[in-house]
């Protein structure tokens, strides 16, 4: 899957291990760039319902985001990029969804 970023900022954190370690710790960091690597791996959004970081619709002021878990409250937030469908129902179609846009890794409780 595609992975894109909404500033060169955050895009240059994600790709920096040592100021992901010193950002969020040496677990926050692993788990960061395994869940990166989750989305660049899969084929479609679909694939990740089955995988570790229980990836899943946001609600209210975030309709429209999705997020996987990351640890200690954290998640990585994110939307769908590129063309998408959604489904009779309303609800996006995961399966639809090639590329997305990593929007911010955010601590869930704050």
């Amino acid at each position: 899957m595609q992975i894109t970023f909404p500033s060169s900022r955050l895009r240059k954190l994600c790709a920096s291990r040592q100021s992901l370690v010193r950002k969020f710790g040496s677990e926050g960091a692993r788990k960061i760039q395994q869940r990166l690597s989750l989305l660049e791996a899969a084929d479609t959004l679909e694939d990740l319902r089955v995988l570790p970081g229980r990836c899943h619709e946001l609600g209210a002021d975030r309709k429209g985001q999705l997020a996987l878990d990351l640890h200690q409250g954290f998640r990585l937030v994110f939307c769908p990029a590129g063309d998408w469908r959604r489904k009779n129902d309303g609800g996006l179609d995961w399966s639809s969804v090639y590329a997305v846009e990593v929007i911010e890794i955010s601590d869930h409780y704050s």
